[in-house]
């Protein structure tokens, strides 16, 4: 359906109107949430994959390893940790008791030995670090008569409750999550009516020999003021322990979870450390906080707002190209058209008003450049042959005026009758002038046909080996007349080329060859054939031509400093009838100098 400029214009400003402000109405309700969520995930897998990387070259060095974890919250606002294969936090040694167990027999593994026990899943924290002593504070003291409850994994134990044995019996410090997790064990197990044993629960009894409390002002007692962040790490050390499928421990798991209407992300990320045992990079982040969205609110907008007022001035500058650029082009066509100049065309293809105009103009153009072209070449073919015949004009007049001086004193000497005894010398030079006449004569009207354009080469399929060989023989009574010593190294192969010209420009080469090469020298003739073409080469030794006139040989009449004189026969015109045969035959020709003579070329289409 045809559509008027107006109503393009129209139609495209309301949908652009339309598309600009559901952009941005989409932007604000939906993307946005999205962009902030992945790109703030992203860049914490990035830097944790980065906190990975440095950790694995820090050899273990708690002090790197601190410093490392200190480094990642100071750029990210996120606490980081890393725990041991048992859920325990390393690379910290300021928050736990030594418990030295009571010697028994029935139990070798722990008997008489001393257990360091954390604390940071047992007590609050908050305890230790305010100014009134706290009840852990005052009772876990050096000395103190202890219970322990640990669960027996493998041939670790992971002790969960830590109770005062004495007066202050009813004290204990407890690992809720692991104690509830052993209660639902138990639980399942009372429920069910076959008896399974859970891991075995250990009692262990001992005296305390060292406690260590943090002061509040070491960068861990952070971590053990986050509650937060002490709930989930004490719940992943229970699902740890239990091998609670909630978790993947062999690849890095991002979880959601919500906690007073905050959305976080918790990161897990499994280490294989250098010993086979696996340790895990734990870090929890808030989605919401205020500051975070705020700068994430205002990047965001500066793209929205970039991209909007790209938009905008795209499509400003777009309608007024729109409008203006066909006229632009057009006007310019036309002033081309003028000056004659039909090179260009209009590029304007719309389904409107201003694409009529402008294929009815690239008609017009068109129409009008073949005219001129067609009789352009007719002019120009004229000219060619105007040229062709004032040179042929001139060359024929200059190259006769000696032949005809030599037969007018010949004439001269004749009727008066001088030098009677000689009249048979004199008819036999009048003989010979008049047989070079003879043949510079077809020569001009043979080099005349092929300047003229007009002529047209037929081509033959022939051995060129072979012409060769019948040229040679035909040469032979010149070749011996000046003792020449000719070499042939021929290639049979086909070409496909005008026999008879071709003929011609080989016995000119030849020719030319014989005259101007000394007695008793050699003549070195060649077929190279190089992929769909053939080189055919003919070298005569003894002879050089002078380096700046090798372009000047091709021309007629050509008289050169090698003796190149009317003295050596020929019309001067054998090399330019050459020429034209191969340039007629579009192949490349040439002469050059070689160590000790001069080399003609031309080239041939091989039959493939």
């Amino acid at each position: 359906m045809r559509m008027s400029i107006v109503s393009k214009l129209f139609t495209l400003t309301t949908l652009l109107c339309l598309f600009i402000l559901a952009t941005i109405y989409l932007g604000q309700t939906i993307f946005f949430k999205q962009y902030y969520a992945n790109r703030k995930v992203n860049d914490i897998k990035a830097n944790i994959q980065s906190f990975k990387d440095d950790y694995l070259k820090s050899g273990g060095n708690v002090l790197t390893i601190q410093k490392l974890e200190q480094d990642f919250y100071r750029q990210n606002n996120i606490w980081i940790t890393t725990l041991d294969s048992l859920g325990n936090l390393k690379n910290v040694n300021d928050f736990y008791v030594e418990v030295k167990m009571d010697a028994i027999k029935s139990n070798k593994e722990s008997s008489g030995k001393t257990m360091t026990i954390p604390l940071y899943h047992l007590i609050n924290i908050n305890e230790i670090i305010t100014s009134v002593p706290s009840s852990a504070k005052l009772l876990l003291t050096t000395k103190a008569r202890v219970s322990i409850s640990a669960y027996k994994k493998g041939l670790a134990l992971i002790p969960y409750l830590v109770q005062l044995v004495g007066k202050e019996s009813n004290m204990y410090w407890e690992n809720e999550k692991i104690s509830k997790k052993i209660y639902e064990l138990q639980t399942e197990n009372e429920n069910s009516n076959t008896v399974k044993s859970i891991s075995p629960e250990i009692l262990l009894n001992g005296t305390i020999t060292k406690v260590q409390f943090p002061n509040g002002s070491e960068s861990s007692s952070l971590i053990y003021t986050n509650s937060l962040y002490m709930d989930r790490l004490k719940d992943f050390q229970a699902a740890l322990i239990f091998d609670d499928t909630k978790y993947s421990y062999d690849s890095l798991q991002i979880l959601d979870f919500t906690q007073n209407e905050v959305k976080y992300k918790l990161f897990i990320d499994p280490i294989k450390e250098q010993d086979g045992t696996f340790s895990y990079i734990f870090s929890i982040a808030s989605l919401q906080p205020v500051d975070e969205a705020v700068q994430m609110l205002q990047d965001y907008y500066v793209y929205l707002i970039a991209i909007v007022m790209f938009l905008i001035v795209f499509a400003a500058f777009y309608y007024s190209r729109k409008i203006a650029k066909p006229l632009l082009q057009i006007n310019k066509m036309t002033k081309r058209i003028a000056s004659l100049d039909f090179s260009e065309t209009i590029a304007i293809r719309s389904n409107d008003e201003i694409g009529d105009l402008s294929q009815s103009i690239n008609s017009l153009s068109q129409t009008l450049h073949t005219y001129i072209e067609q009789l352009q070449k007719d002019i120009e073919k004229e000219k060619q042959l105007e040229r062709t015949r004032r040179e042929f004009i001139s060359g024929v007049s200059h190259e006769l005026k000696t032949p005809l001086s030599v037969m007018k004193g010949c004439i001269s000497i004749l009727k008066d009758g001088v030098a009677t005894h000689k009249k048979d010398h004199y008819f036999e030079a009048m003989d010979k002038e008049v047989d070079k006449m003879d043949l510079l004569i077809v020569d001009m009207l043979e080099l005349a046909k092929f300047e003229s354009g007009t002529y047209s080469m037929k081509m033959d399929l022939f051995s060129i080996d072979k012409l060769i060989e019948e040229i040679c023989e035909k040469l032979s009574v010149e070749f011996n007349g000046k003792q020449l010593h000719v070499h042939t190294k021929l290639a049979t192969v086909e070409v496909m080329a005008n026999q008879h010209r071709i003929e011609q420009v080989l016995t000119n080469f030849l020719t030319n060859a014989i005259r101007y090469t000394p007695e008793q020298e050699h003549i070195f003739i060649s077929i190279h054939e190089e992929q769909d073409q053939v080189k055919v080469c003919i070298e005569n030794k003894g002879a050089h031509i002078p380096t700046d006139q090798l372009d000047k040989v091709w021309d007629r009449f050509y008289r050169g400093d090698m003796a190149r004189n009317r003295a050596r026969g020929g019309t001067g015109l054998g090399l330019a009838i050459s020429k034209n045969i191969l340039e007629l035959h579009g192949m490349s020709y040439g002469a050059v100098n070689t160590e000790d003579g001069v080399l003609f070329f031309f080239w041939l289409k091989k039959q493939v």
